[in-house]
């Protein structure tokens, strides 16, 4: 079967039990954002909002909401998609294994977007108020886009097949834009379209953008791909969806015939508004800055349209899906891209910029006595130089040796670092550098600093299986709990600044270097709550990694520079909420209430 429509895919997916209507009218407002969570926490199936007040278009949410459903959807073209995407990663296999092949390059072939005439798409024009305009968190400063396919050519080199397919949020309503005239375009560093758009204002041009929104599911999937260099996210759209691409221009923009929405418009040079505030995927709300604005151009909607959604927060959220599919789609990409790479893990629990697991090779000095991290760190620095993983705060990156490991084993692979970093040896830093648009732990809009950890060799320590003895009775940082081997959480005094931070820290780094028995446990996290921290891995992974800088927030025991390296006996983390940071997700009590006979 191949899905030409998003009503088609919606079908398919209530014809096996995967889909629930909800018939009763329900408000954009804050409710459909509410029901979803609140069905995605359980498990439970696709939503299909018949009703949605204030617009006579449906919407559809949880379409991918684990990665059973979404391989599901893409049953019939996956298994043809993943050999396409290894064949670009590999190509002497074609001529290595020319017959094997000749129906994956048939397939890819026909992959390729078709152009049509508009009058065949069955367009009418609209306009931005007569969309569902969800507003998804109670802080949000406005209604916003969450699956869009933001399309941009570049100018130098026009045309469908130079173009960038992404997923930027895009705000509809609130602030200082002029509803139906004008919209809010965030992109991140590091995004497709931002070479689009530094190219159009040095030529002194206006870029034209068209945002598709709805259509087959492996459109709003092309979106968010990591593909490797030379195929498009059109014709990957293609693949998975199992037909070409079909588009038209009108008045210059790119119509996708395949969508259930267009927005046209222009981003001009130097225009921007301010954008947000927006609950994203970290847990926490991205705060209000400017961004380009988007004058719309023409609104055009399918007869029948369905608006699809996703609510993110802290993960898991129905991006997790979208994380796992990708991976599976592309996980060997990045083995081929950098040479003695066996894994990389984007650690979900932690918001997936901040903290990335690896595994590299050591091959540099086989016939070495002793072994330490070398190819590691050649590795890591390549990790950190490409794409999207270059985001990252935290890597801790290590070599197989005695055992497999597998970075999806969470415990597992820190263990296995815990007890082979020398603290003294295997923090790497890189500082006023850029992290994540929407990590607010550093000191300005995407900049901030990362550290690699990068151990290997032979173990050095048994790590402590509970609170050793010594880190009871401090005097600030009290309330230890064990969070899992080597690692102990610490309750200590809200964060104030900087400064005091140092004397804080200072103090009890001078009361731990007079205990014994610490080796066991080479890392601490201070934190607002312990007891939270401890509870879960997920707890810690998140509270850890999206609250703390690495240049201003890891402190020592007994630390010291030698030469311009940092290291210590004990790395201790502040994870504490700063002043700073930005304000987490909190559900609006009154609204969870009134969808939860809904559920």
């Amino acid at each position: 079967m191949m899905v030409r429509t998003l009503e088609e895919s919606i079908k398919d997916l209530e014809k096996n039990g995967q889909l629930m209507r909800v018939t009763e009218e329900i408000d954009p407002y804050l409710e459909m954002a509410a029901l979803h969570l609140k069905v995605f926490e359980a498990g439970g199936p696709a939503l299909l909002f018949e009703k949605v007040k204030g617009s006579k278009y449906r919407a559809a949410s949880n379409i991918f909401g684990d990665l059973a459903r979404s391989k599901f959807l893409f049953r019939e073209t996956l298994q043809k998609t993943q050999e396409v995407i290894a064949l670009r990663n590999d190509p002497m296999s074609v001529l290595k294994q020319p017959f094997k092949h000749m129906k994956t390059g048939l397939a890819a072939s026909k992959a390729l977007p078709q152009k049509k005439s508009f009058e065949s798409a069955g367009f009418e024009e609209i306009s931005i108020s007569d969309l569902p305009m969800i507003h998804h968190w109670p802080n949000d400063g406005g209604a916003f886009v969450t699956l869009p396919q933001v399309y941009s050519e570049d100018p130098e080199k026009p045309g469908i097949m130079n173009a960038n397919l992404g997923m930027y949020r895009v705000q509809l309503s609130g602030n200082d834009y002029e509803l139906n005239k004008e919209v809010g375009l965030h992109y991140q560093i590091h995004r497709g379209i931002g070479v689009h758009h530094e190219k159009a204002a040095r030529l002194g041009k206006p870029l034209k953008v068209s945002i598709f929104v709805g259509g087959p599911p492996a459109h709003t999937l092309a979106a968010v791909m990591p593909l490797p260099e030379g195929l498009s996210e059109l014709t990957f759209a293609g693949l998975l969806a199992g037909r070409r691409f079909q588009y038209s221009y009108v008045d210059g923009y790119c119509i996708s015939h395949d969508a259930d929405f267009v927005i046209t418009g222009e981003v001009h040079p130097g225009e921007t508004k301010p954008e947000g505030p927006f609950g994203d995927h970290l847990g926490y709300y991205s705060l209000t800055h400017p961004f380009p604005v988007m004058r719309v151009h023409k609104v055009f909607a399918k007869p029948k349209a369905i608006w699809p959604f996703t609510v993110v927060g802290r993960p898991p959220q129905e991006d997790t899906a979208f994380g796992e599919l990708i991976h599976e789609l592309t996980g060997s990409a990045i083995k081929q891209e950098i040479p003695g790479v066996k894994e990389v893990h984007a650690v979900d629990a932690a918001g997936v910029h901040p903290l990335l697991f690896a595994i590299g090779s050591e091959r540099y000095t086989p016939y070495a006595q002793v072994k330490q991290p070398a190819e590691l760190l050649t590795i890591a620095n390549r990790i950190l130089g490409t794409g999207q993983v270059s985001l990252a705060k935290y890597l801790f990156i290590t070599a197989e040796d005695d055992k497999p490991l597998d970075t999806h084993q969470e415990i597992e692979f820190l263990t296995y670092i815990l007890e082979r970093v020398d603290l003294r040896r295997d923090l790497h830093f890189q500082t006023n550098t850029t992290i994540d648009t929407l990590d607010y732990t550093g000191t300005g809009l995407n900049q901030g600093s990362k550290v690699v950890i990068a151990a290997y060799g032979e173990k050095k320590r048994e790590l402590c299986q509970e609170v050793p003895a010594g880190l009871e009775g401090l005097a600030d940082f009290g309330r230890p709990q064990f969070v899992m081997p080597g690692v102990v959480a610490l309750q200590g005094p809200a964060f104030v600044s900087y400064d005091e931070a140092e004397e804080e820290v200072k103090k009890l780094t001078s009361e731990l270097a007079e205990k014994a028995g610490l080796d066991s446990c080479p890392l601490l996290i201070l934190c607002d709550d312990s007891a939270f921290v401890s509870d879960t891995l997920a707890n810690f992974l998140w509270v850890t990694f999206t609250r703390s800088n690495p240049s201003h927030d890891l402190y020592g025991v007994n630390s010291r520079y030698e030469y311009k390296h940092w290291g210590c006996d004990q790395l201790i983390i502040d994870a504490r909420i700063k002043p700073h940071h930005a304000p987490p997700l909190i559900s609006d009590p009154e609204v969870e209430k009134s969808v939860a006979p809904l559920v």
